[in-house]
C-alpha cells in the first residue's frame, strides 16, 4: 500500500511539474516529458507488470487533463512501461547508461507515434519540421532533466524496497 501511495505521489508531482513549472520554463514552447521518465524508470526498476499499470494510469491521467483522445496516451504509456519492464534483468542501479538510453528511446517512440496518429492521418506531412523542431529538442530537454529525476526516483525505489524487505522478514 505504501508503494502505491508513493508512486501516486511521484506521478502527481511529475504531472504538476510538467504542466506548470516546466511549461513556464519551456524553450521555444518545448518542455520535458517527466511522465515518460517516471513510467520508464518504474518500468525497468520494477518489471513489466508494474510498468504497465503505472504507464496506463499515468497515460489516463494525461488523457483526462489534456483533453485529447481519451485512451490514446493511456495505451501508449502502458506499452512504454511494459517494454521498459522487459529490461529489468539488465538493470543495475549504479549504471545510468541503460536508463538514459531507454528513456530516450521511449520519448522518441512516443513522439513518433503521436506524429503518426495525430498529424500524419490529418494530412500534415511536414515530418522534418516536426522532427527537428519538436522531437529532438524535447528529447534533449528530457535527457537533461532525466539526470536529476532518475536519481530521485531511484532513491525512493531503494527506500521502498528496504521497507518491504524489513516488513517481509517480520512475517517469515
Amino acid at each position: 500500500m505504501r508503494r502505491k501511495i508513493t508512486v501516486f505521489i511521484i506521478i502527481t508531482i511529475c504531472f504538476l511539474l510538467q504542466t506548470t513549472l516546466f511549461k513556464t520554463l519551456s524553450f521555444a514552447s518545448i518542455s520535458p516529458n517527466l511522465l515518460i521518465v517516471a513510467v520508464s524508470a518504474f518500468g525497468f526498476m520494477r518489471g513489466r507488470k508494474e510498468g504497465m499499470f503505472i504507464g496506463f494510469f499515468t497515460g489516463l491521467l494525461l488523457d483526462i487533463f489534456s483533453g485529447s483522445i481519451l485512451g490514446m496516451n493511456a495505451l501508449l504509456y502502458m506499452y512504454i512501461g511494459y517494454i521498459n519492464g522487459m529490461f529489468r534483468k539488465r538493470f543495475y542501479p549504479e549504471d545510468i547508461k541503460l536508463p538514459m538510453l531507454l528513456i530516450a528511446g521511449s520519448d522518441l517512440s512516443c513522439n513518433l507515434i503521436i506524429y503518426f496518429f495525430l498529424f500524419l492521418f490529418r494530412n500534415r506531412y511536414d515530418f522534418n519540421y516536426y522532427f527537428l523542431h519538436l522531437m529532438i529538442p524535447e528529447l534533449v530537454y528530457t535527457m537533461f532533466v532525466t539526470i536529476f529525476l532518475y536519481f530521485i526516483i531511484l532513491k525512493v525505489n531503494r527506500w521502498l524496497e528496504a521497507i518491504e524487505k524489513r516488513s517481509e522478514s517480520k512475517f517469515v
